[in-house]
């Protein structure tokens, strides 16, 4: 009897399973719609040939991580005359462990790597390898002493990529095009924003990249690419089949930014790429999709030193509460979406890099941060960091209970700049967090009102110097 080794085998698989392809399957025509969440969408045309009656159809380099419940069927040929009779998901895919199993109670021969040849009923091939001889004697081969192993056939019904097959009816026989849709996992995409902030803070350069990560298990070549942003409700799938994990992803950024059109499509936003994409398994590719010049924009400093207002359901008496010590000024970039601004497009959630230009012309990494889905006209707020020469301190200096449903408070709030010449607006929010019911009865600066229980006060200090704010709450509440 002929031996067939391990490697000769998956050899021989492969071959037939390309074989097989290469008869049954001509250039496939693929579209892929993408989705924040980590789902796409992929439509893939291709044609068969069909006996009359019932012929068995396998549809190979599906992505592994597909949803075999969302899979769609259709003939475009003759829809009316060509119909599913059972589908199939297979991912029982070549493999030592796989070939194993299919040898349970059957003889093998095991070559260790000593040159020793055990032959025996395999009993047993998770980890080690447990043979019986034809004495009954037992052996355990460990799994890492196995050099080869030698099987008595080609087992039927393994295969070396995941595949989809149809036992299908048709009423004529003859050549025809069908289209698969379905649903799949591990390919998402994000937006990634690079921006160059000015030297003087008034405006920047923006470009935005499109960053698809693709783990599904296939490639998909010459694809239409299409990405909806936007936050696509979908119920948790209660399974999927994985055949493995991504270990590795490859970088291939494109070499010149392509044409992409921007569309609303139902509530969401779709780009779709102006050119075929091929998209392969374990890569992640970028392609720019937005651009803007001399945009404008602002910097602003924020000291944000007080508590947050949780007295829905009684008053906060402890006078020690909402000392939070905070000291650090943080520091902002802000800028509008709008035409007016210079830039007129929706942005995709994504992270946001800002750089800034250093006095030999090097650019700078002066903060990073995520923005959420921003429609067009919108204004954007990217906190940067902490201000190295700002600083601030906010102080209780008076607490009075006045009544048993009064309190009154004071603080004051130092804001000190250390710079060596430049004169900063430094923003102050200030949340008045005892009760819903309050009055400021003095303050040393205007302030506006943000919300029920928000006050801002937005100063100038001059470099070198320290403006201290001061202001007196009042807070009652019914008996």
């Amino acid at each position: 009897m002929k031996k067939i080794t391990l490697l000769m085998m998956i050899l021989m698989l492969s071959v037939f399973s390309v074989h097989a392809q290469e008869e049954d399957e001509n250039e496939s025509d693929v579209s892929v719609t993408a989705y924040n969440q980590g789902t796409a969408l992929i439509r893939d045309r291709r044609t068969f040939d069909f006996s009359e009656g019932t012929t068995q159809i396998d549809f190979t380099d599906v992505a592994s991580s597909i949803d075999a419940t969302s899979v769609s069927f259709v003939s475009l040929t003759d829809p009316e005359g060509t119909y599913v009779i059972e589908q199939n998901y297979v991912y029982d895919l070549v493999g030592t462990s796989a070939l194993l199993e299919r040898y349970i109670d059957q003889v093998i021969n095991v070559t260790t790597t000593d040159g020793s040849t055990f032959t025996g009923t395999l009993l047993s091939g998770r980890g080690d390898i447990i043979l019986q001889d034809e004495a009954g004697q037992v052996m355990v081969i460990g799994g890492d002493d196995v050099r080869n192993i030698s099987f008595p056939a080609l087992p039927s019904g393994l295969i070396t990529r995941p595949t989809l097959r149809w036992l299908v009816f048709s009423n004529t026989g003859g050549t025809q095009d069908v289209e698969l849709t379905y649903l799949t996992g591990g390919i998402s995409w994000t937006a990634d924003y690079n921006i160059l902030l000015s030297t003087d803070n008034t405006s920047l350069d923006l470009n935005g990249w499109i960053t698809l990560t693709n783990t599904s298990g296939t490639s998909y070549e010459d694809a239409q690419l299409k990405l909806v942003a936007g936050d696509v409700n979908r119920i948790q799938p209660e399974d999927y089949y994985y055949y493995e994990e991504a270990e590795m992803m490859a970088m291939d950024r494109a070499a010149a930014a392509p044409a992409v059109a921007q569309r609303e499509f139902f509530e969401y936003q779709l780009y779709e790429i102006g050119r075929p994409v091929t998209i392969g398994n374990n890569e992640t590719k970028q392609v720019e999709f937005v651009t803007g010049t001399d945009v404008a924009a602002n910097t602003y400093y924020v000291y944000d030193g007080s508590d947050y207002f949780y007295g829905y359901y009684s008053p906060i008496s402890d006078p020690g509460y909402g000392l939070t010590g905070i000291t650090d000024v943080q520091n902002y970039l802000e800028f509008s979406t709008g035409e007016e601004s210079g830039l007129g497009a929706d942005l995709p959630a994504g992270r946001v890099r800002v750089y800034q230009e250093d006095v030999d012309g090097a650019a700078l990494l002066i903060g990073e941060n995520r923005i959420e889905h921003t429609a067009e006209g919108e204004e954007i707020d990217i906190y940067l960091g902490n201000a190295f020469d700002l600083v601030g301190e906010r102080t209780q200096t008076n607490f009075n209970a006045v009544a048993n449903n009064v309190i009154q408070e004071t603080y004051e709030i130092h804001l000190r700049n250390r710079k060596d010449s430049e004169t900063v607006e430094i923003r102050v929010p200030e949340r008045l967090f005892r009760w819903s019911n309050w009055e400021i009865l003095s303050t040393s600066h205007d302030y506006t009102q943000l919300d029920s229980s928000t006050i801002e006060f937005r100063v100038d200090v001059p470099a070198g110097e320290e403006v201290v704010i001061t202001y007196t709450v009042q807070y009652s509440w019914p008996r």
